[in-house]
Parts: structure tokens; sequence; C-alpha cells
């Protein structure tokens, strides 16, 4: 079979062996895959041959031995911890989710990374009904899921980004302010779900109220975060929490329910999937450049081709 791998610093699609599915493993004929920065980035340095990918959505041509998950010809989302820009993929049972026959493949592959992260980062506070939540880097894949599902559970959403042109839509998201950049004077959130890192979070750390939470989830910044430990502590009761989805996927903490509940959501058109850039898996250098490069207000999708 074919697969995206890495070589000379970029990919390029190659023959690779046939995955072979362990007892708890489907093998999913793949159609669409989503791309996600942590595994761009990882391409940068990695050795040659290296297989990316995490999202998928495709068709169930072989179910688990061990009889869970979907049956045979399933139409499936899942994530794979790694290897998933390929035409077949072998995934944990209890990351597949079926989807609805409304839901397309190319929008399925956008929800697990993003979406289960959006929702992880949003959980730790319990009730959103009422509460300011900031979010930041919020014209990405993530912090779009994340506007949309806080102001779906009642919240005031400031959606944050890098330049005016990144809040486009945002509004039409439920977002109810947007700004550039997270400063460190001005309003208290309850909760700050912050990606960007560096003088971001520390700016969190003087916005963030007094039984109010900061949850970590990336540092797009690629800088080191300082702050006074007493501006935290002399708040009141804050916390500080990191989320990252594949400890948690890995563990089996979340994965088949949450990703049907989202995959329901979209079909139903209460949450919306932001495509952004949709191509051939033959023009995945150009999609990743754009993506890295911020030229994707959402997720960019790659088609597989004769899947």
């Amino acid at each position: 079979m074919r697969a995206l791998v890495a070589a000379s610093g970029g990919v390029q699609i190659r023959e690779v062996d046939d995955p072979v599915p362990a007892a708890d493993h489907a093998l999913v004929e793949v159609t669409a895959v989503s791309l996600n920065r942590g595994e761009c980035i990882a391409l940068g340095s990695a050795e040659e041959g290296w297989r990316p990918g995490w999202d998928l959505a495709g068709v169930v041509v072989r179910p688990a031995a061990d009889a869970r998950g979907p049956a045979e010809g399933a139409r499936v989302v899942g994530w794979a911890n790694g290897g998933a820009w390929a035409e077949r993929v072998a995934v944990r049972a209890d990351h597949l989710a079926e989807i609805p026959e409304s839901l397309s493949f190319q929008t399925a592959s956008t929800l697990p990374v993003a979406g289960l992260t959006a929702v992880g980062v949003l959980s730790p506070i319990g009730s959103l009904l009422g509460r300011r939540v900031a979010i930041t880097g919020a014209a990405g894949g993530v912090g779009r899921f994340a506007v949309q599902l806080a102001e779906m559970a009642g919240a005031t959403v400031t959606a944050i980004v890098g330049r005016p042109e990144r809040g486009v839509g945002l509004r039409e998201l439920g977002a109810d302010e947007i700004v550039m950049g997270l400063n460190s004077e001005g309003s208290e959130f309850d909760l700050i779900a912050d990606s960007v890192g560096g003088d971001s979070l520390s700016a969190a750390v003087s916005r963030v109220a007094p039984e109010g939470i900061i949850v970590s989830f990336g540092n797009s910044s690629n800088e080191t975060a300082r702050f006074d430990p007493r501006t935290f502590y002399r708040k009141g009761s804050p916390r500080m929490l990191g989320y990252f989805v594949v400890y948690e996927l890995l563990r089996g903490r979340i994965g088949t329910a949450r990703l049907a509940a989202l995959s329901a959501l979209v079909a139903e058109g209460r949450l919306v999937s932001s495509i952004d850039l949709e191509v051939p898996w033959t023009d995945a250098a150009s999609a990743i450049d754009a993506l890295m490069q911020r030229r994707v207000n959402g997720k960019a999708v790659l088609v597989i081709s004769g899947a």
C-alpha cells in the first residue's frame, strides 16, 4: 500500500508494508485525514521513513479480532498513534466511532485531535453556564471548536487571535468578543484555554479569576512563559492545568463515546467544522506549509486518492 512518509525534510508518497492489526485493532481504508500542527512540526526533525498522521476517516475493512468496535463496512472516524496518512491504517477499536451517513469523511476527519482537545480544555471547570471564557489561538482548529462548545454551554466567550484577519467568522461561531493577543491588563476570566504559551500564558496568570482555571495545551509561540508566582497564588485559589489529548487517548480515558458525540453534533448542524483547505494527498507538502505559515483558518484536510 501507499503512505506519506518523512523524506528530505518534507513528505513523499511511498510504498510501505500493509499494517498488521493487533486483536483490539480494526483495519480502516482511509478516505480523508486532517492535519495538526504537532505532527507537522515533528516532520521537520523526523528520520527518513517516519510515518506521520493522527486523524482519519474511512471504512472498516476488517473488524477487530476481539469483536470490539465497528463492524466491517462501517463508516468511521478515528485516531491513530502515527501513520494515519496512508491508504490503510490499523486503529484501536476504542479510538473509532461510527459516523452518520450525512457526515462526509472530510469533515469527520477534523474531529479527533481538534475536537477532543476542545472538549478536554473546557471540561475542568465543570458547568460553563454564565462563566467568562477566553480562548487563545481561537482561529485554529481547536480554537474554533472550543468557541462553539463554550458558547453552546452558556459561557461568555472571548476569542483571542494574532491578527485581525484571523478573527473573521468567529462571531458567527459564538464569540462575544474578539481581541488581538492576551494582555496582562483587563477583566478576569473563569477559564483561560491557552495554546500560545510564552507571553500569552504569562498574561493568563494575571487575568485568571481568584477561583479560575488556566488550561495550557500548546506553545505555538515557542517561547518560555515567565511570571511572578505571587501574582498567581495571591489571587486566592486559581489553578493551572496541562491538557495533552494524546496522553488521554493512549490511556483510554477518551475515545469512541466522545468522538461519536462530536460527530452527532456536526451531523445535526449544531457544531461547525471549519475546513479552510482541502487538497489531494499528492499536495500534502503545500498543505503542510500553509498550515505552518498560519494561512489556514480552521482545518486542512487531505483526500487519499484511490480510497
